[in-house]
């Protein structure tokens, strides 16, 4: 791996890694996931999928990957239309990419962080004054504008779904070249 700040060749591929959690797909839905993944990862993905305990009718799975920088855009793009879908996607940072998590909701849509090396969110100081100026012009408090931009209500909403599915596998998948 490259070292940070250190140059990548033009045309290389820089590969990361990252994890797709699906905490709820109806299980009418969850072939279409496969193939969606497997498209974007460039080989079959077979999902272990366990049921949901949190919403009869639906399934839940997670599945570790390794590809280009930006899969996880892809992975999001490709599942963001299915509206009853709740699922997270991390991509970890490269040398050349910062990390990001996806967390979206049927209720919520789609919430994108851009996350640092020791794992936190990472909020730019155009946002945070973004934040500041719509709390004074809704009357709000401050806080709950800063809430938004660290994703707490797409936290909120998912988590029962993920204690719902502690202890389940993890599985590894790494994209074709």
């Amino acid at each position: 791996m490259a070292e940070r700040g250190a140059s990548v060749p033009t045309g290389a591929r820089v590969t990361t890694r990252g994890v797709v959690f699906v905490h709820s797909c109806p299980r009418a839905l969850a072939s279409h996931v496969e193939w969606a993944l497997s498209d974007i990862l460039g080989s079959r993905v077979d999902l272990h999928w366990t049921g949901q305990p949190m919403l009869a009718g639906t399934v839940r799975t997670d599945l570790s990957w390794s590809g280009p920088v930006g899969t996880a855009a892809r992975v999001v793009s490709a599942l963001r239309g299915w509206g009853r879908l709740r699922f997270e996607v991390t991509e970890e940072p490269t040398a050349t990419s910062e990390g990001e998590r996806y967390s979206v909701t049927p209720t919520l849509g789609v919430y994108r962080a851009q996350i640092g090396p020791n794992g936190d969110v990472v909020v730019s100081e155009g946002r945070l004054r973004a934040a500041i100026a719509r709390a004074h012009e809704i009357e709000e408090p401050v806080e709950d504008e800063i809430d938004i931009l660290l994703g707490g209500p797409w936290d909120t909403e998912l988590e029962a779904f993920r204690v719902a599915g502690e202890g389940s596998p993890v599985r590894w998948l790494h994209q074709v070249v």
